[in-house]
């Protein structure tokens, strides 16, 4: 069976409002997803799971550039650092989808958007770049809002699908799940075929769950 890539991109809010515990979770939670997305990735031998990492604070940068095989892969802990220019990640993010140096023949790439903000920069004008873009309006997309301060807004406008809603984590245990179902679900989305699928999940496999309210004595 032929070995198909899929490129997985973690879009991460690295603001100041970042700082402390949030931060601190959000590379705990990636690090013990990276198991579970190898996991996912031995489950789906045609598919070819790559691994890069977008960062945006003050500027847009890449944390991981170069597309890792998750088995390969090792977590690198992000920073916080000023701003919050998603603008300018999406905008990154676009020239990646292009095709080159997207290859032709390609499973469906994941975007996951993690933010706890507003974006300070001209993000729709991004957002319209990856709409551009043949394998961004293909992509799976994922949105995770961290506290009460994300502007859902956005990160339903980077869904572009009324039926998607962005996932909230208001508290690390929330943060912690919600990262482990996009590392995993948004991957089986786009690893395996959906049309003509007979299973209903596979039609919209990658809608979120809805996370509960838990006892966390942290709220964010």
């Amino acid at each position: 069976m032929a070995n198909r890539p899929v490129h997985f991109i973690w879009l991460l809010d690295c603001s100041y409002s970042m700082q402390g515990e949030k931060i601190g979770q959000l590379n705990y939670a990636i690090r013990e997803a990276i198991p579970e997305m190898r996991s996912v990735a031995h489950d789906n031998p045609a598919a070819q799971l790559l691994l890069r990492t977008i960062t945006f604070s003050t500027s847009a940068r890449w944390h991981h550039q170069t597309p890792v095989p998750v088995d390969d892969f090792t977590w690198q802990d992000v920073q916080v650092d000023g701003m919050t220019n998603l603008g300018e990640a999406l905008t990154l993010v676009s020239r990646e989808l292009q095709s080159p140096p997207m290859p032709q023949r390609a499973l469906k790439p994941v975007l996951a958007l993690v933010s706890d903000g507003v974006p300070t920069d001209d993000w729709k004008s991004g957002l319209k770049a990856i709409d551009a873009t043949p394998w961004g309006r293909k992509a799976v997309r994922v949105a995770i809002a961290i506290g009460a301060d994300a502007d859902r807004t956005v990160l339903q406008d980077f869904l572009g699908n009324p039926e998607l809603q962005p996932l909230d984590a208001n508290s690390p245990k929330q943060l912690a799940a919600a990262i482990r179902w996009a590392s995993t679900a948004a991957v089986k989305a786009a690893s395996q075929p959906v049309a003509g699928s007979s299973d209903p999940l596979a039609k919209q496999p990658y809608a979120p769950p809805v996370l509960d309210d838990d006892d966390d004595d942290d709220v964010w």
